[in-house]
């Protein structure tokens, strides 16, 4: 997980806009290939997608713009550089929110208050702003494990697994203790120790009070609005009130980020539906123990963790065993989890995918081998 001296100054430039749009070429092609091998009818495909997430990322999106806009995240920043003086001191700050704000508030929420200010703070100082991004996604993904509303996965296998929400955390803190060691590594080891050197000063965005407490309102309404389940409500008055009144707000949204998420429901189902994966995830001997833990892991890794928790709880008999390996199934490729696709596309990395698995894939192995230590232990 060391990092080149090159590596290390190309990572100090600020975000460009745009962080590539490579995946979601690829995700249409899959999908056309799809298309031919099983055709099925439009709104088969419109089912594949999950429009509970996808319009809950699409406000989260649209609320996070009007933060940005307000420029309370600029000041913020200024604060904050204020008073820390390392990169590394930063980098464990940062790093241990994401992990602390993801156990509370879900890993997508963190990603969301988090990385926009990562962004701002690596536009107004020397800081390798992949690095601190990459290790905030493995953070939300490591605190997230933790809880039963942290990440839908753990959600939706807590209610399979009938523990109370103290026991369902007692279950999970082995294999999160040994994910957050080994984040905190990480995060002493890829950022060094030297003084936050500021960039030159600009004229700092003014601070819109009103658009920033516009922008929390709508987010306490619009979570209120998700729990009570009524999404298209929610997204109506979250897109009209910006609409009316900051309409700049709604052309800054990640468009492409949403037609990613809604691709990799189409794609990643429908790879999941294939009989021949049903017939292999039949016949292997993945019931129980590490085979349940490593055959998570790996099966996060094509489909993502939450659809890997789904399918496999079908075919396992330890759900202990499942739950630890999809959380550990986040890291490594970025399909792993849906929190990776996010923290790069917020952060805007032009050169974010090959970062992330440069960071990522290491990690992984290594967290994977002592969690499974661990349990054998």
């Amino acid at each position: 997980m060391s990092a080149s001296p090159s590596a290390a100054n190309a990572d100090t430039a600020p975000a460009e806009q745009g962080g590539g749009n490579g995946l979601l070429w690829v995700l249409i092609a899959v999908a056309v290939v799809f298309a031919f091998v099983r055709p099925r009818a439009p709104m088969d495909w419109l089912r594949l997608v999950d429009w509970q997430t996808v319009g809950a990322l699409a406000g989260l999106l649209a609320i996070t713009q009007g933060v940005e806009k307000s420029g309370m995240l600029q000041a913020a920043a200024r604060r904050l550089l204020a008073h820390t003086h390392t990169q590394r001191g930063l980098a464990l700050a940062l790093t241990a929110t994401a992990a602390l704000l993801s156990a509370l508030v879900t890993n997508d929420v963190s990603l969301f208050l988090l990385v926009p200010l990562t962004r701002v703070l690596a536009n107004q100082a020397h800081l390798p702003l992949a690095r601190l991004v990459v290790l905030e996604a493995l953070a939300v993904n490591a605190g997230s494990a933790l809880t039963p509303i942290g990440n839908p996965q753990n959600l939706y296998l807590w209610h399979r697994s009938g523990e109370s929400f103290f026991g369902f955390m007692a279950m999970m803190g082995p294999t999160v203790a040994v994910m957050l060691f080994w984040l905190f590594v990480a995060a002493w080891w890829l950022v060094p120790r030297t003084p936050i050197a500021l960039r030159e000063e600009t004229e700092a965005a003014p601070v819109q009070p009103r658009l920033l407490a516009l922008a929390g309102v709508l987010f306490v309404g619009f979570v209120v609005a998700l729990d009570r389940q009524w999404l298209l409500p929610g997204l109506g008055v979250v897109f009209g009130v910006f609409l009316v009144t900051y309409p700049r707000v709604l052309r800054g949204i990640d468009w492409a980020l949403l037609a990613i998420i809604a691709l990799m429901f189409v794609d990643l189902r429908q790879l999941a539906e294939l009989p021949a994966i049903a017939a292999l995830l039949g016949h292997w001997p993945i019931d129980t123990g590490w085979r349940t833990y490593l055959a998570a892991i790996v099966t996060s890794q094509f489909i993502s963790n939450v659809p890997a928790a789904i399918l496999l709880d079908r075919y396992v008999h330890d759900l202990p065993a499942l739950a630890a390996g999809v959380s550990v199934g986040g890291f490594g490729c970025v399909l792993g989890s849906l929190a990776n696709l996010i923290a790069l596309r917020l952060a805007k990395l032009p050169n974010g995918l090959r970062e992330f698995h440069r960071i990522s894939i290491p990690f992984l192995l290594v967290c994977a081998a002592s969690a499974l230590l661990l349990r054998l232990g």
